[in-house]
């Protein structure tokens, strides 16, 4: 259950993982042969997010053809610029269309692997955690940050499988955005959603995307792994924009 570029042990599956596309109307092509070369090297394909640069509907439809050109199953969760234009349903739709399976309310099982996710919010981490006290408008926005920690927990109890894999966008752990201005760390994740992934003992690991300049590997408080798959981390780690993870 490592990051790897060597050759997959005989018994593993091998997860392919990248946030943060940001694809444009003008991106037409740009990520095809990526795809392909995915499919050709790993088992199941995660998205962690930000797909889209304004969550348009061209820029949905033209992530859409390139991701045609994959031939491994593929999930996939929302990110904070797939809001952006108000129509993330529209989003998730096009992309359904081209085979993905978008990750929010549902859970999914791939190759006897589960799979939750959802986008998940901000709110900061551990001792620094934003809590519901004082205006109305901080109580709603430190709800939003527990209603997806709530989803991703109730959607990791529906899986019975052996192993899970928890795909979000935002970061459930300060580990991974570390290289960010620490001004912005609240903005970038939450504690909660670490807090969910350890209340079940079969996740395996747990992938997003969202900070750019973070840190590639991270652990929850209760050991889980957490790797920061936003394409511009990968990239400069790796010689390719993708991370490879044996589940």
């Amino acid at each position: 259950m490592t990051a790897t570029s060597e050759a997959r042990p005989r018994d593993s599956l091998v997860l392919a993982a990248v946030g943060d596309l940001h694809v444009t109307d003008s991106s037409e092509h740009r990520y095809r042969a990526m795809f392909e070369e995915i499919s050709a090297r790993a088992d199941i394909l995660a998205l962690c997010g930000d797909l889209t640069n304004f969550g348009k509907t061209r820029e949905a439809e033209v992530l859409a053809e390139d991701l045609r050109s994959c031939t491994i199953p593929t999930v996939a969760v929302l990110g904070n610029h797939d809001h952006e234009c108000g129509q993330p349903e529209v989003v998730a739709q096009i992309l359904h269309g081209a085979g993905v399976t978008v990750l929010d309310d549902q859970a999914v099982e791939i190759r006897g692997v589960g799979f939750a996710g959802v986008k998940g919010f901000v709110g900061g981490f551990g001792r620094g955690e934003l809590g519901a006290f004082g205006e109305s408008a901080i109580k709603g926005f430190v709800e939003e940050s527990i209603n997806e920690a709530r989803k991703l927990e109730n959607a990791l109890r529906s899986l019975r499988t052996e192993r899970t894999v928890a795909v979000l966008h935002y970061a459930p752990v300060v580990d991974t955005v570390q290289g960010e201005p620490p001004e912005i760390f609240p903005f970038l994740g939450s504690s909660r959603l670490a807090e969910a992934i350890d209340r079940f003992d079969n996740v395996r690991f747990a992938v997003h995307g969202h900070a750019h300049r973070g840190a590639f590997e991270g652990k929850t408080p209760g050991g889980v792994p957490v790797y920061n798959c936003a394409q511009f981390v990968l990239s400069e780690r790796f010689d390719r924009p993708y991370a490879l993870i044996a589940i």
